[in-house]
């Protein structure tokens, strides 16, 4: 799909890492993109900054989403591209010894359902809803719609104490073939990056001592990733007009140990 002013597009999560580099991105080639977040203060002064247009939207909602997308139509008009970077973890392991009782407990379910209902059922049902806007629209260059989702490295080697986050994005890699599948009919496509150690704004408020082993566990280049280089993947996904159910990791060869 060639990008220009005539295309809408929504990114969830797109007050900050991931999210904001895709929408920086689409906005530089003149998309009308609209930023699906929670963060009210920070991505209304994103989307002031780069043209765009914010809605605040809990992904894990159903009447909050509905909503997010009826005002960004009626702003910008139905969106053809999809981006799907909201999303987010929690460490625990599925047993753990309490230090008080020497009793073993168990994980969550709360917990765990949480991540399932963030990471899946919220990618999910922004796909579903953007896909049947999308389904109505006459076709460009044979398309009317482009679809990607963000999942994780974590979905092949999730690390100790990333059950849950590990699932939710196995799930979303695992929708990938079936939903291009059911897309196909209507000339939609769909992609999902499994990005690797990215230097978002949360991972670096970890200590430098926990950085400079994560760059250092990475083989080449030997750093972590740049949201700028999600984002080209991204925009690299929505141009190329062959590409459609795969699953990319973007990592720099990484395979990530145990712990």
């Amino acid at each position: 799909m060639n990008l220009n002013d005539a295309i809408a597009a929504v990114v969830t999560g797109g007050a900050s890492g991931l999210g904001e580099a895709t929408a920086r991105a689409l906005a530089a080639t003149g998309v009308r993109v609209t930023l699906f977040d929670v963060d009210v203060e920070r991505g209304a002064r994103l989307a002031a900054e780069m043209g765009a247009f914010f809605v605040k939207v809990d992904v894990m909602d159903e009447v909050s989403v509905t909503e997010g997308f009826r005002q960004s139509r009626e702003a910008h008009g139905q969106e053809r591209i999809m981006v799907n970077c909201a999303g987010g973890g929690t460490v625990a392991k599925t047993i753990r010894k309490n230090r008080d009782t020497g009793v073993f407990e168990s994980h969550s379910i709360d917990a765990f359902t949480r991540i399932l209902r963030l990471n899946v059922v919220g990618t999910f049902q922004c796909v579903a809803k953007s896909a049947a806007g999308m389904a109505a629209l006459d076709t460009i260059d044979g398309e009317r719609g482009v679809i990607v989702n963000t999942a994780s490295a974590a979905a092949q080697d999730g690390q100790i104490g990333q059950v849950a986050y590990a699932a939710a994005k196995a799930a979303v890699v695992g929708m990938t073939l079936p939903v291009a599948r059911d897309l196909s009919s209507e000339s939609i496509r769909i992609n999902t990056i499994m990005p690797g150690i990215f230097a978002t704004p949360a991972l670096m408020k970890a200590s430098a001592n926990l950085l400079d082993s994560l760059r250092a566990s990475v083989p080449f280049p030997k750093r972590m990733g740049d949201p700028e280089e999600f984002s080209s993947l991204v925009l690299e996904m929505i141009r190329n007009k062959y590409l459609n159910g795969e699953t990319v990791r973007l990592d720099g060869a990484i395979r990530m140990a145990p712990r």
